[in-house]
């Protein structure tokens, strides 16, 4: 199978343009095709603030409320979807800028209240792989931000780490799918803050407990392993540096045997 590079950016490597700059001169030059996924969350936190919205997390995770909703819509998949997209095409790299009520591609459906009301957070229940796969084959390079949407209209604000291994796991049984989640980190690390550069579901587990991996380090981990039993072919978790010399060490997650 053709091999199909997904690519998540977050964290700091955003909100820092030099470092997101490199970044996206690195992934417009990989030949394969390519999907990228993006988050934005302190920069729509800061804009948040700014308006008198006070931004909540959980877990890692974001509680949307209408008013967040409004500010991650406009952050997500305006600002930075467009200022990456434009940054790929001075670099030669054919790129489409999409939330996944584009083309139907990603619809979620609203999370259930539960312990805790995440507001209007969206958990996919549907990709549309064939669109995609069609841009794909016309050389675009599909750029995503995190918002979806729901079959009755109602936008979404949904994980874009979850996004990027969703998207992976939908498309392992067409291509030999590799996601790397790049953020500002060499990858996962140990509690004397050494580098892991292979871990198992179980070691994930137990630094869990331990509190060593915490905060928004673990629905990270959560997805990549998802995506790993998936059938994904390779789950990376690198630095940006990493994007500019892929010799340099990472985190591989590998399966449990």
């Amino acid at each position: 199978m053709q091999t199909l590079e997904i690519i998540k950016i977050g964290g700091k490597v955003i909100d820092v343009g030099m470092s997101l700059r490199k970044v996206l001169q690195a992934v417009a030059q990989l030949p394969q095709p390519k999907i990228l996924v993006h988050g934005g969350g302190s920069m729509a936190s800061t804009l948040a603030e700014r308006l008198g919205i006070t931004p909540v997390m959980v877990a890692g995770r974001r509680v949307t409320d209408a008013a967040m909703l409004d500010v991650a819509t406009m952050v997500y998949a305006g600002k930075i979807n467009k200022n990456v997209v434009a940054d790929l095409q001075s670099h030669g790299c054919n790129a489409l800028g999409l939330s996944g009520a584009d083309a139907a591609i990603i619809r979620a459906v609203k999370r259930p209240v539960g312990d805790i009301d995440y507001g209007f957070v969206g958990d996919i229940e549907q990709v549309n792989t064939d669109t995609l796969s069609a841009f794909l084959e016309l050389g675009l390079t599909p750029v995503f931000s995190a918002i979806t949407y729901q079959r009755d209209g109602l936008l979404l604000n949904t994980n874009a780490d979850t996004l990027a291994a969703t998207l992976a796991a939908s498309l392992a049984g067409q291509y030999a799918v590799r996601l790397t989640f790049v953020f500002e980190k060499a990858g996962v690390l140990d509690a004397k803050g050494k580098l892991i550069t292979r871990l198992d579901e179980a070691t994930f587990m137990r630094l869990k407990q331990e509190k060593v991996i915490a905060d928004g380090m673990i629905p990270k981990l959560e997805n990549a392993f998802a995506a790993l039993a998936a059938g994904v072919q390779t789950v990376r978790l690198a630095s940006d540096i990493y994007l500019l010399n892929n010799k340099l060490p990472c985190t591989t997650l590998i399966a449990t045997p």
